[in-house]
């Protein structure tokens, strides 16, 4: 899609790939980005970078994320690109066995990895399809098309990411509604270093 004067709203967007994102929306002309992280000092700073604005947001709360789409069509209006990014991943531990992560864990890259999105959603799409214009990308990653060893929690999640996304397109294409899934490989990011709730 065509990204000079557009608001979007990057989730994830402190560093890595919704880092990356954000900078490179504001290189193609933005006309908004909201950067939304659990890391908000961060996210603040990479805003003041390209001239957006850095937004706390835990994307495991619903209202959360209602909240943040909200404040950001009051101040810049209707939201033409909402990236729903942030995301862990939990590897299989102790042993390496697929049964090895705890209930918590799972619950979690659940939460994080699938629940965003549907909440995302939830919020922007009522506005979009009344507008009969949005889109929405999906950061999942190549393991929900093929599978991440080590990680059986962060696989399944990511092939339900992907599902989502999938029914997305098909029930809301003809209403005007463009869907983006983002299936990367292995990106040098702090999810990979080890830090949660990063994409």
């Amino acid at each position: 899609m065509e990204i000079k004067d557009k608001i979007i709203i990057v989730t994830g967007g402190a560093n890595g790939i919704g880092e990356a994102l954000s900078r490179r929306f504001a290189k193609e002309g933005a006309k908004a980005i909201v950067v939304a992280d659990l890391a908000v000092e961060r996210a603040k700073e990479v805003a003041s970078e390209i001239g957006g604005i850095g937004v706390k947001m835990d994307v495991t709360i619903e209202s959360d994320v209602a909240r943040v789409i909200k404040e950001t069509e009051t101040k810049f209006g209707q939201i033409d690109l909402f990236c729903s990014n942030a995301g862990i991943a939990v590897l299989d531990k102790p042993g390496f066995s697929v049964g090895a992560a705890t209930n918590e864990n799972w619950q979690l890259s659940w939460n994080i990895n699938v629940m965003a999105h549907v909440y995302a959603v939830r919020a922007a799409l009522p506005g979009m399809i009344k507008r009969k214009k949005g889109h929405f990308l999906i950061t999942a990653s190549a393991a929900g098309l093929l599978t991440q060893i080590g990680s059986a929690s962060y696989s399944a999640t990511k092939h339900a990411a992907i599902g989502f996304s999938e029914s997305l397109a098909i029930m809301h294409k003809d209403q005007g509604i463009g869907v983006s899934v983002l299936c990367p490989q292995a990106v040098r990011t702090n999810m990979i270093e080890g830090e949660e709730r990063s994409c």
